[in-house]
């Protein structure tokens, strides 16, 4: 199971990650304690280049943070047909249930990555470097969770055995049981859809009213924030609750990995791809708003938050046009 193609990106990229995120740690700390600016020492100056250094380094580790969630949903679906009883994604995850903490911190992990390279993309605009002590900080505090989620992932594959009978996605989401999946999946079908709907018209009326007025009040730019994770947490349960079943074109399958496997042409990846990308600009848009009141900085993050508030806006609308597309076009009908 280890040899895995994928299994061994991901646990070689994760050690990887690990010695450069210490690495970049270490010098983060010494430049938090040295750091200062209106000094031109030959140590403020060796400090300046290091942050080049960390910068570069960090980027790398933290793309990797980001796309290792999509590495790792496709791994374990890859590797379902190892499992008896195994049929997509679900099926590997149930085979070590640790796996499901595993997905859930690389999301978490996923928006805390995001967050960081948001602040070192304002930190770079600026010839003070405003945000130098700031995002190091935050980096020192995010290296941990990194730590955490990596320790997981190993013990996730480490106890994978090719003998184990496990359940997949017919028991996990189901109508009937106790469990979340199982209530997302019970969900009425009318009720989850005036609720995605309701929720995806108020995030794009609130990135379309940013759009055209970049100097709107900060709270109105935090709302959009913490809206945006609202509307994630709703776009996941509504496709368990209804998109998926319209793919699958039958009442009773509501599982949200086998839209990745190809008899369903892969639809699942822009989907997800675009309703993560989407949330991730906007996220970003709304953390660097507080930076605004730095003078050196204050325009330029005018012009980033409306690029990325139309990368935001852009890819959710592809979001929800492939969430309707089979609603609209299917002769599926789902009836509560």
């Amino acid at each position: 199971m280890i040899f895995h193609p994928g299994v061994l990106a991901l646990v070689v990229g994760s050690v990887i990650v690990l010695v450069m995120a210490f690495f970049s740690v270490f010098l983060g700390i010494r430049i938090i304690i040295g750091w200062d600016i209106t000094k031109s020492t030959a140590k403020q100056l060796i400090l300046e280049r290091q942050t080049y250094l960390i910068t570069t380094i960090m980027k790398y580790v933290l793309g990797f943070q980001i796309l290792s969630l999509f590495l790792f949903v496709y791994t374990a679906d890859d590797i379902h047909k190892l499992f008896v009883g195994a049929m997509c994604t679900t099926g590997s995850l149930n085979a070590n249930l640790i796996g499901w903490t595993v997905l859930f911190a690389k999301i978490v992990i996923f928006f805390l990555c995001a967050v960081w390279l948001a602040i070192n993309r304002v930190d770079e605009m600026a010839e003070d470097y405003p945000l130098v002590k700031l995002k190091y900080k935050y980096l020192a505090a995010l290296v941990p969770v990194i730590v955490l989620e990596g320790y997981w992932q190993l013990n996730y594959f480490l106890g994978l055995r090719a003998n184990v009978i496990t359940s997949c996605c017919s028991s996990l989401f189901s109508d009937e049981g106790l469990t979340v999946a199982s209530s997302l999946a019970s969900l009425p079908v009318t009720a989850a859809m005036y609720m995605f709907y309701g929720a995806a018209a108020v995030e794009l009326a609130l990135l379309s009213v940013l759009l055209r007025k970049g100097s709107v009040s900060s709270p109105l730019r935090y709302i959009s924030g913490v809206w945006s994770l609202v509307f994630f947490v709703i776009s996941i349960a509504s496709i368990v609750a209804f998109v998926s079943i319209y793919y699958y074109e039958t009442p009773v399958h509501h599982c949200p990995f086998d839209i990745l496997q190809k008899q369903y042409m892969f639809i699942g990846y822009p989907l997800y791809g675009s309703l993560f990308g989407g949330i991730l600009f906007s996220l970003g848009a709304a953390v660097i708003e507080k930076f605004k009141k730095i003078d050196s900085i204050r325009t330029q993050i005018h012009h980033t938050q409306r690029r990325w508030t139309i990368m935001s806006i852009v890819l959710l609308i592809v979001f929800i046009i492939i969430a309707t597309w089979p609603v609209v076009f299917s002769n599926f009908r789902a009836y509560d």
